[in-house]
């Protein structure tokens, strides 16, 4: 009887497990989410694209600073985003992809 109680339990638990995971969509997508609520739309391969490219150069020293990942970002985005996107989608990027790169996008609001 303790054995069919216990085998019930982690049945429950397994079940809980299984239903709650396919309720989180992928990085890509919560991405894309993110960025739509800015106003960037394009297609969402290509912006993961650009926020993993984005974090490889900042990552390798490409960019050295945030500025200039953020020229880089603002060449690729569609010709009518404005600076605020810009650094909304840099944000995003760093954010989502590389969450340890979070300080180079800090330094911004120190002195220049």
């Amino acid at each position: 009887m303790r054995l069919a109680k216990s085998l019930q339990s982690v049945a429950v638990v397994a079940a809980a497990i299984a239903v709650a995971a396919p309720a989180h969509a992928d990085v890509d997508t919560d991405f894309a989410n993110q960025l739509h609520g800015y106003g960037i739309y394009g297609p969402r391969d290509y912006n993961a694209w650009l926020g993993k490219i984005t974090c490889n150069r900042l990552g390798s020293g490409v960019d050295a600073d945030a500025y200039k990942s953020a020229s880089f970002v603002s060449k690729n985005l569609p010709r009518d985003s404005t600076t605020a996107q810009t650094w909304q989608f840099l944000a995003a990027a760093v954010s989502t992809y590389c969450p340890d790169q979070t300080p180079v996008l800090t330094t911004v609001a120190g002195p220049r």
